[in-house]
Parts: C-alpha cells; structure tokens; sequence
C-alpha cells in the first residue's frame, strides 16, 4: 500500500468514528478535508511544489480534530505529532516525515508557512472554506456565535480567510473571491 493509500485509510477510519460518537457528527472528509487535498494539489502543481507532500499533508492537516484529540485552538500541534506517529508506523522517510509534519503544523495560516509544500496546505484549507459555504455559515454560528442579524461579522469571516491567504495565492483566487463575496453579500458591503 502507498503511503498517501495507508494515511487516507487512517483518516477514513477515525472519519467514521466521529461520525459515530461525536455530537455534532461532522463529516470532515466531505465536508472539508477531500476539498483541501483539491485545492493543494492544484496549488502544488501551480507552484512546483512536492505533490506527495502536499497531499499527505492536506490528508492529515486536521487529523487531531477528526481523531477527537485536544481542542479546536491546538489541533495543529496535536494533528503534528499524530502526523508524526503515523507516518513512522507506516515507515515514511524521516525528511520527508518532517516536511508533512510542517504542513501539518503551520496549516493554520500561510503567515506561519515555512516551505511552499506549507504555504500550499494553508492556503488550500482557507479556499476550501469558499468550496462549501454552508460549512462556513455553520461555523460561523456554531463557533463564532454569528446570527442571522449580524451579516456584517458574516463577511468579516470571509474577509478574514481571504486576507489570510499568502499573496500570491490571493492574486490568483481574487476573481474568485470577488465574485463569491458578490453573490453571497452583494449590495451589502
């Protein structure tokens, strides 16, 4: 079995078992971690970036989270050393090991990117939250406590993800971005 074949069967396997057991039964591969491994790789192509590290990458990025392990402000350093664990299971090379981790670990922002595998990784988990708006909407209410009279926080969540992408990325998503921003907001900003 590949390596990207025996994480996604990890992922797949505490996927289900959120699924399962936990309250809100988020399914976290279709409702996100399937649209960040997309838009990473396209983003890995576009910057020549190692695709098989971008792809395990955006696979485990929120791996803490779908295992149940620590909180929501820590699942990156938690999903680094799942990552980590994982990865040496399987017997994956220990530079390339790191590489992943580092994805893992600095996905929260491409401010924190220290490699283009990393900068790909964060700026794809941000584009995907444009992939599935509702999911977005759902966060926005559940976490952020946003409701339905207070479009204006509505838009600083997108605002926000949007200015959080690396620059170059942003160049490229702009159109993009305007148009969603448009239709979801329109004459409201």
């Amino acid at each position: 079995m590949t390596v990207t074949g025996f994480i996604k069967d990890k992922l797949m396997t505490a996927n289900r078992e959120y699924l399962e057991s936990s309250a809100d039964h988020f399914d976290f591969w279709e409702q996100h971690i399937r649209l960040v491994v997309k838009e990473a790789l396209i983003l890995a192509e576009e910057y020549g970036a190692d695709k098989e590290i971008v792809e395990l990458g955006a696979l485990l990025h929120d791996i803490a989270s779908v295992s149940g392990v620590g909180t929501r402000q820590e699942h990156h350093t938690n999903g680094a050393l799942i990552a980590d664990r994982l990865l040496t299971e399987y017997g994956y090379p220990e530079d390339k090991k790191a590489r992943v981790v580092g994805c893992v670990l600095h996905h929260r922002s491409s401010k924190y990117a220290e490699s283009i595998e990393e900068l790909c990784v964060a700026d794809a988990d941000i584009i995907s939250h444009y992939d599935n708006i509702p999911m977005c909407f759902g966060v926005a209410f559940k976490y952020n406590k946003i409701n339905t009279e207070s479009v204006d926080e509505w838009i600083k969540y997108f605002e926000h993800d949007f200015n959080d992408l690396s620059e170059r990325t942003k160049q490229t998503f702009k159109p993009r971005y305007e148009n969603i921003m448009d239709v979801l907001f329109g004459a409201l900003k």
